[in-house]
C-alpha cells in the first residue's frame, strides 16, 4: 500500500500539483506517466534506505533523474519546439535569456526542471507517505529486490516509450553531458556517507521552518527571468536545502517539503495547463489540487512524530 500511494503521489505531484493537466487527464497522467515518475520516487527512495544515506542521496539521485528525463528522455532541455505548441511557448522564449550555445540549452529550464523533479516528483512525495507510515517502517526498505529489478525494468521500458515520442534532437555532446553530469551525481549519492545528526532538539519549530521555506519559495517567483533572476532563484533554493539539513525530526523534513507542495498547489491558480482548458475546469482542477495538497499535509502532520530522522 505505501508502495502505491508513493506511485501515484509521485505521478501526480510531477505533472498535476502545480497545474500541468487538469482532472479529466488524470487517469491518463497516472497510466502512462506513472511507470516513469512513480516508479522512479519508488526506487529512489528504496535505494536510499537501503544504503543508509537518507535525504542528502534522495537529493542526489533525484537531480541526477531530472537531468536525464529533461535531457534524454522526453529531450525537452535541448527541444526548442517541446512547448511550442502549449501554453508555456512564451515561458519557454523568454527562457532563451539564460541560453548557453556551447550546451545548446536554457539555464533557467535547465534549472526548473531539475528543480521540480527533485522537489515535486521525488521528495515531497516521499517526505508526506514517510510521514503517513507505521514509525517502524518510515526508514526501511520497502520492496524486495524481485520488485526492485521488475520497477528497473519498468521505469527503462517507460523511458523508452517516452523517448520514441520525443524529437530526438540531441546531439553527442549534449549526451555526454548529461551522462557525465548524472554520472556524477549518481556517483556521489552512491558514496554518500549517512549523515550525522546533532544532537538535541531543533531550536526552530517545524511550522516555523516550513513557512520560511514557503516565503523563500514563492519570493522567487518575482525574481523574473535572465541570470541575475536565476542567480537570486539559486540562492533561494539554497536556503531551502540548508532548511533540509537543519531538520532534525519527521515533521521538520515533512515541513521543508511539504512546502514545495503548497507553492505548487497556489502556483496552479496562476499557471494555465499545457494544452487550453475551459476556465471553470481549470478552477474546478486548481481547487482539487489544494484541497488534496492541504488534507495530504493535515494527514501526514497528525500521524508524523518530532522524532529524529
Amino acid at each position: 500500500m505505501r508502495v502505491v500511494a508513493l506511485w501515484v503521489l509521485a505521478t501526480w505531484c510531477a505533472e498535476c500539483v502545480w497545474g500541468g493537466f487538469t482532472v479529466v487527464d488524470y487517469p491518463l497522467v497516472l497510466l502512462f506517466l506513472g511507470p516513469l515518475y512513480g516508479s522512479v520516487a519508488v526506487l529512489i527512495r528504496e535505494v536510499a534506505r537501503r544504503r543508509g544515506g537518507g535525504w542528502p542521496v534522495m537529493v542526489l539521485l533525484a537531480a541526477a533523474f531530472g537531468l536525464v528525463q529533461a535531457g534524454l528522455v522526453d529531450q525537452s532541455l535541448f527541444d526548442r519546439s517541446a512547448l511550442a505548441g502549449t501554453q508555456f511557448a512564451e515561458w519557454n522564449r523568454a527562457a532563451q535569456a539564460t541560453w548557453v550555445p556551447w550546451w545548446g540549452l536554457s539555464a533557467e529550464q535547465l534549472f526548473e526542471f531539475v528543480r521540480n523533479h527533485v522537489w515535486l516528483s521525488v521528495c515531497a512525495p516521499i517526505a508526506v507517505v514517510e510521514a503517513c507510515a507505521a514509525p517502524a517502517v518510515r526508514r526501511v526498505p520497502w520492496l524486495s529486490r524481485r520488485g526492485v529489478v521488475g520497477l528497473v525494468g519498468l521505469y527503462l521500458l517507460a523511458s523508452l516509450v517516452n523517448w520514441s515520442d520525443s524529437g530526438r534532437v540531441v546531439s553527442a555532446l549534449q549526451v555526454a553531458g548529461v551522462v557525465v553530469v548524472a554520472g556524477g551525481l549518481v556517483a556521489v549519492a552512491w558514496w554518500a556517507a549517512p549523515p550525522v545528526r546533532a544532537v538535541g532538539a531543533s531550536p526552530v519549530g517545524a511550522l516555523v521552518l516550513g513557512v520560511s521555506v514557503l516565503v523563500v519559495d514563492v519570493g522567487a517567483w518575482f525574481f523574473g527571468s535572465g541570470w541575475w533572476g536565476l542567480g537570486l532563484r539559486v540562492v533561494a533554493l539554497s536556503v531551502v536545502v540548508l532548511a533540509v539539513r537543519w531538520a532534525r525530526s519527521q515533521r521538520q523534513v515533512l515541513a521543508v517539503w511539504g512546502a514545495g507542495l503548497v507553492s505548487a498547489a497556489v502556483a496552479a491558480f496562476l499557471s494555465p495547463p499545457y494544452a487550453v482548458a475551459a476556465p471553470w475546469l481549470m478552477v474546478v482542477s486548481d481547487v482539487f489540487g489544494a484541497v488534496l495538497v492541504g488534507g495530504l499535509l493535515v494527514v501526514a502532520w497528525r500521524r508524523s512524530e518530532c522524532v529524529a530522522v
